[in-house]
């Protein structure tokens, strides 16, 4: 499959038969196959398709009686065919993005179904409104081929602001070792469109100072 893109479709059900799907994250901005940048919806996805690829993802989930919040992921070619890559039994890293565009928290919406709670909303709840990027701050020395860094953060500053996100898991004095996947947290933007989403992503990239490591936010 030449220039394929990864599209992947969130999904969460309950033990009592619902499952929905909220919508669609584009993956495909990959290093070494690991995701740096998703971001929702995809630009390359109409209604049509997102609602079969939907449909395929909820009826993949329901054939196993799946339970939780899951990820389907396909691979999406230059016809439009799309092809089942795996499944993920997890809410994944990169799930801010269809929480911004959906408006739905999906780690309560987990714990609710994890409690035997049916869902609290159907498929025909599920608004999907503007756009949301998230990339992934890793500990990697991007001019020194990437490798991996470790250190003491001696300096944090966190960009803020309407339609900033930061997911962290580090602050002032932490240490970051080898023993430990390199990522330090996930910065994520939301507009009302993809090239406002975009706009203020740049403008907290440049607002996001660590010191102490070296990231991978010059590189974004």
């Amino acid at each position: 499959i030449e220039n394929p893109k990864h599209i992947e479709i969130q999904i969460i059900a309950d033990e009592f038969g619902n499952c929905v799907y909220l919508g669609e994250r584009d993956c495909s901005i990959q290093r070494r196959h690991q995701k740096l940048i998703e971001e929702s919806p995809s630009t390359v996805l109409d209604p049509i398709i997102r609602e079969k690829m939907g449909q395929v993802a909820v009826a993949a989930a329901k054939a196993v009686n799946y339970v939780n919040a899951g990820t389907i992921e396909f691979l999406f070619d230059k016809q439009r065919n799309f092809y089942f890559l795996e499944m993920n039994t997890r809410l994944q890293v990169e799930h801010p993005v269809t929480e911004l565009v959906t408006r739905i928290d999906l780690v309560k919406e987990q714990i609710l179904v994890a409690s035997g709670q049916p869902l609290s909303f159907t498929q025909n709840d599920i608004p999907f409104c503007g756009h949301a990027i998230e990339c992934r701050i890793n500990a990697e020395d991007v001019f020194n081929g990437f490798l991996p860094d470790t250190g003491t953060i001696t300096f944090l500053q966190e960009p803020h602001g309407n339609g900033v996100r930061v997911d962290s898991g580090i602050s002032i004095n932490s240490e970051v070792t080898v023993h430990f996947d390199p990522m330090l947290a996930k910065l994520i933007t939301y507009g009302k469109n993809r090239t406002e989403a975009i706009e203020k992503m740049s403008r907290a990239l440049k607002n996001y100072i660590i010191q102490g490591v070296k990231t991978n936010i010059p590189f974004h």
